[in-house]
């Protein structure tokens, strides 16, 4: 999955969605990420990364950031054009 924009799932980070730049055990490298801190219009994670939302509108995805080191890494899946495009249609989450 090296080199592909992918859903990634750690222990204590949370979920991101980004390319996948390197793997070393548990640990991930992902470029051009974005932490899925809320969503909606998906039932399940490999939902999310099959078809994207139906309601963009209604998750909280904050800004991108460069590149990302992630820890205990337990879930990584790869994210279809089609979902790409959904999350990357969600609008910059802030408080």
């Amino acid at each position: 999955m090296i080199g592909k924009y992918c859903m990634v799932r750690s222990k204590n980070a949370g979920v991101f969605a980004g390319s996948l730049e390197a793997l070393d055990g548990d640990v991930a490298k992902l470029s051009n990420a974005r932490r899925i801190h809320y969503w909606n219009g998906a039932a399940s994670l490999s939902q999310l990364a099959t078809d994207g939302t139906s309601k963009p509108k209604d998750c909280r995805f904050p800004c991108r950031v460069d590149e990302v080191l992630l820890f205990g890494v337990i879930e990584i899946i790869p994210i279809t054009q089609k979902a790409k495009e959904s999350i990357d249609s969600v609008p910059v989450w802030t408080r």
